[in-house]
């Protein structure tokens, strides 16, 4: 897939735009002020997936958390500030490797260029951040409402802010909950922005109604080249946010690496609990370091045709399954020793 291209930002060891791989990123729903809890939780979602971290910075006691948080994490950690530009102030002078604010909530010019001035001495990006929620009046009054155009416009407006003040390690964000809207507005402002896209649908929901909005609108912005990072927002575990991120990116190619497992949507001829199976597969190849594509089938009529795609594939009978290799069957087990047979096979792929 051809990438948009933008310029390159590094943000502690990950390094975002020019064509670097997309980067998945999370935030954390902890107390940030609570740093062990923030930690383990950060941890948790480092083995997930997850590469770079954003936590919330409401407070001074926050801020002056983010050390004792970095001290235990590997992945670079995101102050995410709102209003007080003292806050923003602090978060960087206690490590945090890239801070996210909207220019036109934290006040006054003069407190925003504080805010750079203190990025610019410790060389961290920051993330200019604009929401359908927060578009300015003048903006809604000029377009008529809420619109991609507006968005696009006020991120910008902030953008040349920030660069009339020298300086450009920037990152820029345009989110609404709107799917369509969100696209639209990336697909505008890729045709005028330089800097490197966080991309994500926000408030985009519950785990299914989020996952559904999160997988089409990043589909559709992702699929034309434009992105460089990107969160799914759901309401629940962050942990969710990761799996659905990672899947995302390899259906569209951008990512390799990982098991795929696919599975029948099952039917009359299906002879298994193919549901309970093919979850107990999903979670046993989470942790198997290969690239390959595993198929789980409900019946074996039409399983070994139907795995004829995948490098390794299981299918239900009565009783008993067949284990297939590219579509040919090598083995017939019985069906309580299928999901063994198969992680065994797995475990000693490359021997």
């Amino acid at each position: 897939m051809l990438r948009n291209e933008t310029k390159k930002v590094r943000i502690k060891d990950v390094v975002i735009g020019g064509g670097s791989p997309v980067a998945i990123q999370s935030m954390t729903n902890t107390k940030t002020e609570d740093a062990d809890a923030t930690a383990a939780q950060i941890l948790a979602l480092e083995k997930a997936g997850c590469e770079i971290i954003r936590c919330a910075v409401p407070t001074m006691e926050a801020a002056l958390a983010l050390p004792k948080i970095k001290e235990k994490i590997h992945i670079p950690l995101v102050a995410d500030i709102h209003f007080d530009y003292r806050l923003a102030i602090a978060a960087i002078e206690h490590g945090a490797d890239k801070i996210r604010i909207n220019p036109g909530n934290i006040g006054t010019e003069d407190r925003v260029r504080a805010v750079v001035d203190k990025a610019r001495e410790h060389r961290v990006p920051i993330r200019v951040g604009v929401n359908s929620g927060s578009l300015e009046k003048h903006l809604i009054e000029r377009y008529g409402g809420v619109t991609a155009e507006g968005l696009v416009e006020s991120a910008m407006d902030k953008v040349r802010m920030i660069e009339r003040m020298g300086y450009d390690d920037l990152v820029v964000s345009i989110k609404s909950s709107d799917v369509m809207m969100c696209v639209r507005a990336h697909e505008l402002i890729a045709r005028e922005c330089i800097y490197p896209l966080h991309v994500g649908i926000t408030e985009a929901g519950t785990l299914l109604a989020g996952n559904i909005k999160s997988s089409i609108g990043l589909g559709l912005i992702l699929s034309q080249g434009i992105g460089d990072t990107i969160r799914v927002s759901l309401t629940g575990d962050p942990a969710e946010e990761i799996r659905s991120a990672r899947l995302i990116l390899k259906t569209l190619g951008l990512r390799k690496g990982g098991i795929e497992v696919v599975s029948c949507p099952t039917c009359g001829r299906t002879k298994i609990d193919l549901i309970a199976l093919a979850n107990q597969v999903e979670k046993m190849v989470e942790d198997i370091p290969l690239d390959i594509k595993v198929a789980v089938m409900g019946c074996v009529v039409n399983g070994p045709g139907e795995a004829k795609e995948a490098d390794i594939g299981i299918a239900g009978g009565i009783g008993e399954g067949l284990l297939i290799r590219k579509g040919e069957v090598v083995k017939k087990v019985k069906e309580d020793q299928l999901l063994e047979t198969l992680r065994q096979e797995l475990l000693h792929w490359n021997e």
